[in-house]
């Protein structure tokens, strides 16, 4: 295979003595993010598509009245 532009111009860096860029990628840069999995059917099942509706308030709040 054929070496990208990129990687030539930073082969050439480093052989001219200038810094090599890839050390000061971050840690992520080395992550594999194609392992993600998708949710189990029982996981899916599981969630809870709405926030719960707060809109039956007066039975859970309290009243005080001061005199």
């Amino acid at each position: 295979m054929a070496i990208s532009q990129a990687k030539k111009a930073r082969m050439k860096r480093v052989r001219e003595g200038n810094l090599d860029p890839s050390i000061h990628r971050s840690a992520f840069a080395t992550l594999d993010l194609r392992t993600k999995r998708t949710k189990t059917k029982q996981a899916k099942l599981n969630q809870k598509k709405y926030k719960p509706s707060y809109s039956n308030t007066e039975q859970d709040s309290l009243y005080f009245l001061f005199v």
